[in-house]
């Protein structure tokens, strides 16, 4: 997605440890315009008309899995990372390492909001190593319910994540796969 692409490199820094900061427009700071375009571009790659809900992982995924689910019609639920008091009965929960964090974090989900019979998109910002994503597989696969895919949009190409979800049949699509990035200079993967 051309559009993306270019707002990465314009406003896009990459800080040590291979950080990509991209939260002026899609993680902190919320270009809604620029996600309404993302949400449009995954129809492209996605049948969201076949979805009864659209799932991501707290919190920086939220705005834009709110506004995919906003254009498809359909709720939206997000993971946790953390059990509060309001969430009453019994809970899906997978195990996993973030990145960000540099830690075990344990995603929780409702079993009241994810059921056997809906079908899941699993939208979110950001993928480096992928295990937010296999977390939330994870909860898809316990409540029986049926994954019709993984829309990312900013991959780190070059932290594998990717391409384990590729390997493995998963339905995914990336709007903007990153292969390297050093300060003031980043390339996608379709750009070498």
């Amino acid at each position: 997605m051309q559009l993306l692409k270019d707002r990465i490199q314009k406003e896009g820094r990459v800080l040590p440890g291979n950080i990509i900061k991209v939260d002026g427009f899609l993680n902190h700071r919320v270009d809604i315009r620029l996600m309404e375009e993302i949400a449009k571009e995954f129809e492209l790659y996605f049948n969201t008309r076949d979805i009864t809900m659209v799932l991501t992982a707290e919190a920086s995924g939220i705005a834009l899995a709110a506004i995919c689910a906003q254009r498809y019609n359909v709720p939206m639920v997000f993971a946790k990372k953390a059990k509060s008091d309001n969430i009453e009965g019994g809970l899906y929960q997978s195990e996993i390492y973030s990145y960000t964090y540099k830690k075990k974090v344990t995603q929780i989900l409702s079993k009241e909001w994810l059921t056997a019979g809906d079908r899941v998109l699993i939208i979110d910002d950001f993928m480096a190593n992928g295990e937010a994503v296999r977390g939330l597989c994870d909860l898809v696969s316990q409540a029986g319910a049926a994954l019709m895919g993984v829309g990312i949009a900013i991959e780190k190409g070059f932290q594998g994540g990717g391409d384990r979800l590729r390997n493995m049949g998963v339905n995914y699509h990336a709007l903007a796969v990153i292969e390297s990035a050093e300060p003031g200079h980043i390339v996608f993967r379709d750009d070498m």
